[in-house]
């Protein structure tokens, strides 16, 4: 039996996007919001749209993982990385979303230190994105840690992008907040969502945005 090379053995699969999905867990995200969100992340995964788009990239597939995030220290790695590629395996993924426990309840808005925690996850990834992308959801603007433009900054410099979903329940002007802070790299975008129960809808239309732009 052939043994591989080490130059060999660090090849990965690739997929068209590795994406970390960064979920608000903050204490403005009381336990029925945070369902509210959980829910419309699981039910995306399950929208033919969302598959349909991820059938249609170059590899037909991309790998996923869920964070949640609160304070600048303080975020949760909740669902691993996971390879979507056809209905069986994306169900996977939204029944690991609904099984993830939420393990952080407050500690402020930290989206600098959600961006940071994601940017240590890339490189970890069992496979090759043709493209990483971060995604931010949150209801809050950024109170805890660095500033977040700096965070953004760095992490377009290396060539990932950050989108986000801005929930305006709280702050009316949230979606504007994103828009000139948050998100970054050319491509990038957000889609709001009024209120925690359009949520889900909100995450298809982002999901197909994300994956249809490859």
């Amino acid at each position: 039996m052939a043994l591989m090379t080490p130059a060999q053995a660090q090849i990965l699969p690739t997929t068209d996007i590795l994406l970390v999905l960064a979920v608000d867990a903050s204490g403005s995200v009381n336990q029925t919001r945070f369902e509210l969100q959980r829910k419309g992340y699981a039910d995306a995964f399950r929208n033919p749209q969302v598959l349909n788009a991820i059938r249609g990239g170059s590899t037909g597939s991309i790998a996923v993982t869920m964070v949640q995030w609160t304070g600048y220290t303080m975020q949760v790695h909740a669902v691993p990385w996971t390879l979507i590629k056809d209905a069986a395996s994306a169900d996977a993924f939204a029944n690991a979303i609904e099984a993830a426990p939420r393990q952080l309840f407050g500690g402020g808005t930290s989206i600098s230190g959600a961006i940071d925690h994601a940017m240590l996850l890339l490189p970890g990834a069992p496979y090759r994105g043709l493209k990483r992308v971060i995604d931010i959801s949150g209801d809050g603007s950024n109170n805890r840690g660095r500033d977040v433009r700096e965070a953004r900054d760095e992490a377009v410099r290396a060539g990932v992008i950050i989108n986000g979903l801005p929930i305006v329940s709280l702050e009316y002007d949230l979606d504007k907040y994103y828009f000139n802070n948050v998100i970054g790299e050319p491509g990038s975008f957000i889609v709001p969502a009024d209120s925690y129960e359009n949520f889900a809808q909100a995450v298809v239309r982002k999901l197909v945005l994300e994956i249809a732009m490859n």
